[in-house]
């Protein structure tokens, strides 16, 4: 291959590296309003009266918006009906400290902040609740309706009463995730602006195809009236597919037919915005003497937050992975998601499968220990295979988690002989193992399209809304469509970037860029690529079915004299008044879960990983220190080494501070960690010396040229690993993250025996 498998450069490196980019809040437009928005001071409370008269008088205020104001539908929600739950300004009612409930725009943010102090609200307050568990309970106080449960997932098969009568071994635990932020070093910014009757919103974007209709909804428009230009990305995760701000801006731009610019303050960002759902995990498995597992029962409750958003599908995700990558032939998966009066849920990194990793992984250390069994034999004896089933019934076809598992044994070995022994510093090493479905979960459907135009000079343009968020999509995507075309990647140019320039693409969530969007291109390559060759076979005088495209040259498979370039073929075409656009669409194929017991098959591919940790651990303070990180990943093909390994590295870097140190801390419905002074996240420094990264040179069939996706496998099986090797140095078990040294000092007292003990 040309164009596979090569560590082509990313196409905006040097504009990144040389500082040129341009993102959402470098932007403007001349005369400029600045938008600014009043949020609740309460977690829970009905809005009796909102008088605005003395913002409203405020010299430099161009208007302030209420939700009778809105002039479409005030609601959002990416999931749709019956999910589309949020308001985009409280109407009745507030559920969460931060909650928009006016929208102010102005002449200078200092107005418009200053504004936003002088709105009175009055308030009756009502009842809350922050935790899920309570919130389940019958005399909970309501969010919406009648319940606070906003949706459940269920997985069964087999008899896990009888599997758990089979086994010779039960290992039962409850373990708890946090609210995790997503830190991207650019908060949320955008700009709105009319341009004759067509809204355009230009805003950091993960979803610009769906926040085009989300806008459009808010508005009342049709879709075909708002664009959405995707500014250059300072880091997503998932937080972007949150498009209150778009619809905040275009409501601003509509009411005052001026451009109106927003960013939010990290405090904003931190306080207001979605969040990783918060876990509870309850787990009992069983197991034989020989260490076949028998039987698993899992209960699963996240916390939503104020309001659905992604929760429904997070929720599912994690129900359908709870279990890990190992055949259990009888398994219960209760999943439940919860309204509390906390900032909403979303969409993060994993989304939902981080937490639910490390409750199976550390489940399988726990059965290794109680069995006196190699934890990695023990996965070795239960890891899916090819002709597995999987939880939901699927059987795989293409498999190399045990493969992953080999490499990872050899690794740890190595570690374990040559670790450095010191007298109050324990070394501990751990592995983890998990998989990933890679995209949305069906019933959810994945569409995406992709046009690819072959210009008379032989050059070429890929269109698409796959939304580039720094993870280097459209270099991929363009050099998908100079391999099935047969030029260099030079020769492709990707516009990406515009809802107006490009067909319908799914959110950039689920690793599925590469996967899905990816194939759609390749599709709408090779049916360019047919227009072109059917008309070089015509000047060749040779059958289409024996021409090929090597290098940009086209020639006879038969008579390598009998050749011509893409330029000249090109050219031939515009002369025969025909025009080199090839379109398509890629949807995978999926089976969707019987709602009753979550059989079907959810996803058409899944990847693997094994990670393997280091750590040193003060046994005096609790602090740890990561030293040596490996993974082994089964991605499928690779399309470019050097993107696939940062995002790697990256996807450590999100794990290791998961496993260690991050926490929303939230005290009576308030976050009081609103900045990354008191949210830490790891630096440089925090990160191990040493790092290796190998990834299996396996083909998916149903992917571009044999891939698969990464971006989320990359950081899921971290935290576990991390916690596993804490356990190796100190035999203590952290059941709830972080990690912290605190934490661990707490348990390493504990576990201690008193000085009076003799």
């Amino acid at each position: 291959m040309d164009a596979i498998g090569k560590r082509i450069p990313r196409i905006d490196a040097i504009q990144k590296a040389m500082g040129k980019a341009i993102y959402a809040d470098d932007l403007n437009f001349g005369e400029m309003l600045y938008g600014k928005v009043l949020r609740s001071s309460m977690p829970h409370a009905r809005i009796k009266h909102i008088d605005t008269t003395k913002a409203q008088k405020l010299k430099g205020v161009r208007a302030i918006l209420l939700a009778k104001d809105i002039p479409g539908e005030n609601r959002i929600g990416i999931l749709g009906d019956p999910f589309r739950d949020q308001p985009v300004l409280a109407e009745d009612k507030v559920r969460f400290v931060g909650e928009p409930i006016a929208l102010i725009a102005a002449e200078s943010e200092e107005i418009a902040e200053k504004a936003t102090k002088l709105i009175k609200v009055d308030y009756e307050e009502l009842p809350a609740v922050f935790d899920p568990l309570e919130a389940m309970k019958a005399d909970a106080p309501k969010l919406h309706k009648e319940s606070n449960l906003v949706s459940s997932t269920k997985i069964s098969k087999g008899n896990v009463q009888q599997g758990f009568e089979n086994s010779d071994i039960i290992v039962e635990a409850e373990y708890r995730t946090p609210m995790n932020e997503h830190a991207y070093l650019e908060p949320e910014a955008g700009i709105a602006k009319m341009e004759g009757d067509e809204m355009i919103v230009m805003i950091c974007t993960q979803a610009p195809s769906r926040c085009r209709e989300e806008v459009a909804t808010v508005l009342g428009l049709p879709h075909s009236k708002v664009r959405i230009i995707q500014t250059t990305m300072g880091g997503g995760f998932g937080g972007k597919h949150y498009n209150l701000l778009a619809c905040q801006l275009a409501l601003l731009a509509l009411k005052t037919g001026k451009t109106v610019k927003m960013t939010l303050t990290r405090e904003e960002s931190i306080s207001t915005t979605i969040k990783r759902h918060p876990c509870v995990a309850k787990y009992k498995w069983g197991c034989s003497k020989e260490g076949k597992i028998l039987a698993a029962q899992i209960e699963i409750i996240l916390n939503a937050g104020a309001y659905a958003d992604h929760g429904p599908a997070v929720l599912t995700r994690a129900a359908v992975h709870a279990a890990g990558p190992y055949e259990i032939p009888n398994l219960k998966v209760d999943a439940h998601l919860v309204y509390t009066n906390t900032p909403p849920g979303g969409a993060m990194r994993g989304f939902g499968v981080p937490s639910v990793a490390f409750a199976h992984e550390c489940h399988m250390e726990k059965l290794a220990e109680r069995l006196g069994m190699d934890p990695i034999e023990l996965r070795l004896k239960n890891a899916f295979d090819v002709g597995s089933k999987t939880h939901t019934g699927q059987i795989l076809t293409k498999v190399a988690l045990k493969k992953t598992l080999e490499q990872a044994k050899k690794i740890a070995e190595e570690w374990r002989k040559n670790g450095e022994k010191k007298e109050s510093i324990k070394t501990g090493v751990g592995i983890a193992t998990t998989w990933y479905g890679i995209g949305s979960t069906a019933p959810v459907p994945n569409p995406s399209g992709a046009v690819v135009e072959i210009l008379y000079d032989g050059s070429v343009i890929l269109r698409t809304n796959c939304a580039e968020v720094g993870q280097g999509s459209d270099t991929v995507l363009a050099q998908i469509v100079a391999e099935e075309i047969g030029v260099s990647c030079d020769r492709v140019r990707v516009h990406s970037k515009d809802s107006a320039a490009g067909p319908w693409c799914r959110n950039t969530c689920a690793s599925a860029q590469t996967y899905i969007v990816g194939e759609a291109a390749r599709l709408a390559a090779r049916s360019a690529k047919e227009i072109l060759l059917k008309q070089a076979g015509k000047i060749l005088g040779v059958e289409r079915n024996d021409l090929q495209i090597k290098n940009g040259i086209i020639h006879s498979k038969k008579d390598l004299k009998k050749k011509i370039t893409i330029q000249d073929a090109a050219k031939e075409c515009k002369k025969a008044g025909i025009v080199i656009l090839g379109c398509s669409t890629y949807n995978p194929p999926l089976k969707g879960l019987n709602p009753i017991d979550g059989q079907g098959d959810p996803y058409a591919a899944y990847s693997y990983i094994t990670q393997v940790a280091e750590v040193e651990v003060d046994t005096e303070t609790g602090k740890v220190k990561p030293k040596k990180f490996a993974s082994i990943a089964d991605i499928g093909k690779v399309i470019n080494p050097t993107l696939a390994e940062g995002q790697m590295d990256g996807g450590v870097s999100m794990g290791l501070g998961h496993a260690l140190m991050e926490e929303v801390i939230i005290n009576n419905g308030t976050v009081v960690t609103p900045t990354l002074s008191q949210y830490l996240i790891p630096t440089s420094t925090d990160m191990p010396e040493e790092m290796i990264t190998t990834f299996l040179d396996d083909y998916e069939p149903t992917g571009p040229f044999g891939a698969k996706g990464l971006g989320e496998l990359a950081n899921v099986a971290v935290v576990p690993a991390v916690i596993a090797a804490i356990h190796d140095a100190t035999k203590i078990w952290i059941e709830e993250l972080p990690a912290t040294s605190e934490k661990i000092y707490k348990l390493l007292q504990k576990k201690q025996p008193s000085r009076n003990e003799p």
